[in-house]
């Protein structure tokens, strides 16, 4: 809950998940195909979106296989298009061509695991890769914070480098910017674990680059700052008490991970045991692609698919920077 003059300010997610939704369903529904969904959850979060009027799915996999999972979960898939395949890794990249020649609007990770999956988007010769680096988010929702933000990246970039932060961090910046209202300036904190630069510890090293880079114009759209430490970068009090003086403090919207692990484990953890409502988008690739852990649930995914509804609608009035890689 958000610190305000000893108030306590709730933050009610249910409005968020339905004021999200409105606004996707007054968007066109995208194409989007379905990549082996050959598990219960999988498949209903596609059926969901679906019959939200987000997506037209396009079921791609072994074709038996997800009629036999639409069976056991009494799912009705008899509207929707199926294009067999052979096994996960033949729908991966059957997916990922037909999504480079423009056949559909967007990509939903089914069951199957997350390299097998970005591998096919990452070969140059399906035409998905842009100037930028690919990068993750979670949009994540929680009343015990006033607003909804991001954790960016736990899901692609292992370890990366103050360069490839700087990608991950403008990805996420554009997406924002792009389905927000116009004049709407993310916040972004740094992550480390000490709001000091410390030479030893790389991720304060890096956070206080990228502060100065967008101070200099090589990240633009944003307010950056840190390194801040979670409790600095979610809590104006926590980072009164510590003595700092930041517009970011105890108001981001995106949090930058040092790492792969930490932004993993930081999102699980809060979904898990906060009751946090998360949803998974790849970001910095020619058209949206939702990507959600394999445990979650089909709210998860409908959420993914509404997020992704005005992200190609943002991508489509040209309000993200994501170019084609020359």
């Amino acid at each position: 809950m958000e610190e305000d003059g000893g108030m306590k300010v709730r933050f009610d997610t249910v409005k968020l998940a339905a004021g999200l939704l409105a606004r996707a369903k007054a968007k066109p529904a995208i194409r989007t195909v379905v990549v082996h969904p050959c598990s219960p959850d999988a498949l209903a979060g596609a059926i969901e979106a679906a019959e939200q009027g987000l997506i037209v799915p396009v079921l791609v996999g072994p074709a038996d296989k997800i009629r036999e999972t639409a069976d056991k979960a009494g799912l009705d898939i008899g509207g929707h298009e199926i294009i067999d395949a052979p096994h996960s890794h033949a729908a991966a990249a059957l997916a990922a061509k037909m999504a480079g020649a423009g056949q559909v609007q967007a990509m939903m990770k089914g069951s199957l695991h997350t390299d097998e999956f970005m591998s096919e988007v990452l070969k140059r010769e399906n035409g998905l890769r842009t100037e930028r680096r690919i990068s993750h988010v979670f949009a994540m929702a929680d009343d015990s914070y006033h607003k909804p933000f991001l954790i960016t990246d736990g899901a692609i970039n292992i370890a990366p480098d103050l360069m490839t932060k700087r990608d991950i961090v403008q990805n996420a910046v554009d997406f924002l910017v792009g389905i927000n209202e116009p004049g709407f300036v993310p916040k972004v904190a740094v992550l480390a674990a000490v709001e000091t630069v410390n030479p030893a510890m790389q991720s304060t090293v890096d956070a206080a680059c990228l502060s100065k880079m967008a101070d200099r114009g090589q990240i633009v759209r944003a307010i950056v700052d840190g390194p801040l430490a979670f409790d600095n970068a979610m809590s104006r009090a926590a980072a009164l008490t510590k003595g700092i003086v930041s517009d970011v403090a105890g108001d981001a919207d995106i949090l930058l991970m040092p790492d792969l692990e930490s932004g993993n484990m930081l999102a699980k953890q809060l979904i898990l045991l906060g009751q946090a409502v998360s949803a998974g988008l790849v970001l910095g690739a020619r058209l949206p692609i939702i990507l959600t852990s394999r445990s979650d649930g089909a709210a998860s995914r409908t959420g993914s698919a509404a997020l992704a509804v005005l992200m190609a609608a943002a991508q489509a009035e040209g309000r993200l920077g994501f170019t084609r890689e020359g």
